[in-house]
């Protein structure tokens, strides 16, 4: 294939998944939708239950015709549920797809990390990636909604608004340590990225305490919750840590024959890492747990999107940022032609 078909290929494929993310969000919806009609299980007031995959728990009734109805829809949610995920799974493997397409049409071929566009693209597949992944060990269900439709909006984002022919690397991205340190990076922002969406709903959920109904009825228990994101945020910091602390530096000196030169990135990367060791800190040492924990993971994942987005367009000091669309974490585009002597 040429390199024009490659390219081809990698926007029909963004596309392509584009829409099946959108079947996957219209399934979970519908799933969701079914659940009003059928009992949340509650102890000794069903007789049976059906517990839907992804740890959405359901009541079939204490017997006879209204029994068999609700294992019926309860069945049926089980189904939407099934095909929902399959969906996102198919989702995934194309937009894995996009990305292979991406690489391959560059000259010479390369990994596909060369300006935002295609950062964004990484992105919300390692956040997808990542909740497939998990989906089953963490029982997952009650967040589909919640992280298709926020990889489906990024996605948009970035076709509509990011989008840039490609190109070749520029010479300080033309390096090894673009692997490893990007790779580290966006699999920490996607463990960062979920637990942020699970500290939001902890806090959604315990505000509505008594007045819960729908879909926040059907969300696990805040402690739950709360333990869920915890274990995500302690899977995403030390890979943070490598990330930022390691190989950032080492591929800065590399590129400027300097470890750290306060860059705008550079500052909020670590800023960052200091608010997620703060999480970590305070929850192993005080107790720290439920809405301070979460408010404060919140604070992180807020910090983290801002240095994706806020400095690569509205920091005019940043040498990390590229004309119309930085890749968030990454080294500079060009080295200064004082920085190497």
């Amino acid at each position: 294939m040429t390199d024009v078909q490659w390219e081809s290929l990698s926007n029909w494929a963004v596309a392509a998944s584009g829409i099946v993310y959108f079947l996957a969000l219209l399934v979970h919806l519908a799933e969701w939708a079914s659940l009003r009609k059928v009992p949340v299980a509650a102890g000794a007031a069903a007789t049976a239950s059906v517990d839907i995959p992804g740890g959405i728990a359901v009541a079939t009734g204490p017997g006879g015709e209204a029994a068999r109805q609700d294992e019926g829809s309860a069945r049926r949610t089980e189904f939407l549920g099934r095909l929902g995920y399959l969906l996102t799974v198919l989702a995934v493997a194309v937009q894995l797809v996009a990305l292979v397409g991406r690489g391959m049409a560059a000259d010479p071929d390369r990994v596909p990390w060369g300006n935002m566009y295609e950062f964004t693209l990484t992105g919300t597949f390692v956040v997808a990636a990542l909740y497939v992944a998990l989906y089953h060990r963490f029982r997952l269900a009650w967040m589909a909604p919640i992280v298709v439709a926020f990889v489906l909006s990024v996605l948009m984002v970035a076709v509509i608004w990011l989008y840039a022919p490609v190109a070749p690397l520029t010479e300080a991205l033309s390096s090894y340590w673009l692997v490893i340190h990007v790779v580290a990076a966006v699999i920490a922002t996607g463990a960062f990225t979920l637990g942020g969406i699970t500290s939001a709903l902890y806090l959604v959920k315990e505000r509505a305490s008594e007045r819960e109904s729908g879909y926040i009825a059907r969300l696990p228990k805040p402690e739950v919750l709360d333990r869920v994101s915890y274990r995500l945020h302690a899977f995403g910091f030390p890979v943070w840590t490598f990330a930022v602390l390691i190989t950032g530096p080492i591929w800065a000196h590399q590129a400027w024959s300097s470890y750290w030169n306060w860059d705008p990135k550079e500052v909020w990367a670590f800023i960052t890492w200091v608010v997620y060791a703060a999480y970590l800190h305070a929850r192993t040492t005080a107790g720290w747990k439920g809405r301070n924990a979460a408010i404060l993971a919140l604070v992180g994942v807020a910090t983290l999107w801002f240095n994706f987005i806020g400095i690569n367009y509205f920091s005019t000091t940043s040498q990390h940022s590229y004309a119309s669309g930085a890749p968030a974490l990454v080294e500079p585009a060009a080295p200064q032609p004082d920085a190497l002597g």
